[in-house]
């Protein structure tokens, strides 16, 4: 298993047919997703065409994610724990200075995941909102209202998705205080 550190980020070439499991090695930490097609990196996640074509925000094993073109990336093969976001965009020096003005800024999920894209030319601008796994935000069906709250899983719980397409994947270990319960851990991830 490969371990990304605390509060960082990687990327790699994740190929059709092939499975990423996602692992929270210690229980209680968030792993921001992004894919984008290896034959056109243009082609990115989307979380809208994904709602759309999956018809819930709750996403879990047996459902698809959709890339901006309508075309399948990432098929949930299995769930340890069926609680994970699609709304919510990484986190960044911005949201850390806007939802945590007493602590340090940190460059966030949207800085690593800038820095770890970039040998594969996907810019700043060109990234979407994360599959945010593991991430707990849970939605009040009356007013519509979101709070971040700490994940559920537990250590060795993991989320398996097999590719569609030939994709560039990053990934992080969360670095946002509310979405880890205050703590920040690494997360594990293998390619099958």
């Amino acid at each position: 298993m490969t371990r990304i550190e605390p509060r960082s980020g990687t990327s790699f070439v994740l190929r059709e047919g092939q499975r990423l499991e996602v692992v929270d090695i210690e229980g209680g930490q968030v792993s921001d997703l992004l894919a984008f097609g290896l034959a056109d990196r243009r082609e990115a996640l989307s979380n809208g065409r994904t709602f759309d074509y999956e018809e819930t925000i709750s996403l879990t094993a047996g459902n698809t994610l959709w890339s901006n073109r309508s075309n399948p990336m990432l098929d949930i093969v299995a769930d340890d724990v069926g609680l994970h976001d699609f709304l919510l965009t990484p986190c960044s020096k911005d949201t850390f200075r806007h939802f945590y003005p007493d602590k340090p800024v940190h460059r966030g999920c949207f800085g690593n995941l800038a820095a770890a894209l970039e040998e594969y030319d996907i810019a700043e601008d060109d990234l979407p909102c994360a599959f945010n796994v593991f991430m707990n935000v849970p939605v009040d069906g009356q007013t519509g209202r979101l709070s971040v709250e700490p994940p559920v899983s537990k250590a060795g719980d993991t989320l398996t998705l097999k590719a569609r397409m030939d994709l560039v994947i990053g990934l992080t270990a969360c670095s946002a205080f509310a979405s880890n319960g205050g703590t920040f851990k690494p997360i594990g991830y293998r390619i099958l």
